[in-house]
């Protein structure tokens, strides 16, 4: 059985036009509307960055109190004074991330969740490369704006996107889970990162209607979960 690189190799014709009727068949949607930064809540202050993709944008949400942002603020400001900012781009790779946060000066923040991954799986950016990028965006929060504790969030089950036909699903699935085994196994020794595998429940029909982005209800366990970790660290997260 042909696996990783053959199989791309061997499939790639018809990749490449299931990957073309994807383009043109899926719709484009906006990112959600609202602020990306504000202060709520009352208690230990806690400043926090969200950066990342078009999941992180609250594609697939109307609004960002229906997207993760908003869950994760709503989560977090029944315990914490919190400060946050999201920084987010449809379509942005992990290799562009050092440029976009260049552009957005350097302010300073205890806590940063990341949603990235899934613009380098559909490009086939190598699991080595990927883990590489990676890491400096890690390298560069914590010596640029000061984050004390990263929060990653795992590349989702695209292989189960509806939007995605086999074998492209499978062949972008295949490639996202050698993508995550190399980044974990070189994250091994930071303590100061933990990825985060979200308990998506996975449901198809809970996405939004491109078939490919969260919908309002995989937003809220998303971000439900990203708070409990970050309050569970409390402590270590603002030293």
């Amino acid at each position: 059985m042909l696996t990783g690189r053959a199989a791309q190799l061997v499939l790639s014709p018809v990749l490449a036009a299931q990957a073309l009727q994807v383009i043109r068949k899926t719709p484009r949607l906006p990112e959600a509307a609202g602020p990306r930064a504000g202060s709520s809540g009352t208690g230990r202050p806690l400043r926090l960055l969200i950066l990342g993709d078009s999941s992180a944008a609250g594609v697939g949400a109307h609004h960002q109190q229906d997207a993760l942002s908003g869950h994760l603020v709503q989560a977090l400001s029944g315990t914490v004074s919190l400060h946050w900012r999201l920084i987010a781009q449809t379509g942005i790779t992990t290799r562009a991330i050092p440029d976009m946060l260049r552009n957005h000066g350097r302010a300073q923040f205890d806590v940063a969740v990341t949603a990235l991954g899934v613009n380098d799986v559909t490009r086939l950016v190598s699991p080595k490369r990927w883990s590489a990028q990676t890491r400096l965006v890690h390298d560069i929060l914590k010596r640029d704006f000061g984050v004390q504790r990263i929060y990653g969030t795992a590349i989702p089950p695209i292989a189960q996107f509806p939007a995605l036909p086999n074998p492209l699903g499978l062949v972008l699935g295949k490639h996202a889970a050698a993508m995550m085994a190399r980044l974990t196994a070189d994250l091994a020794q930071d303590a100061t990162v933990r990825m985060v595998e979200p308990k998506w429940g996975f449901d198809p029909t809970k996405m939004a209607r491109d078939g490919f982005h969260p919908g309002p209800e995989t937003y809220a366990r998303w971000g439900a979960e990203m708070a409990h970790h970050i309050l569970a660290d409390l402590p270590d997260a603002t030293g």
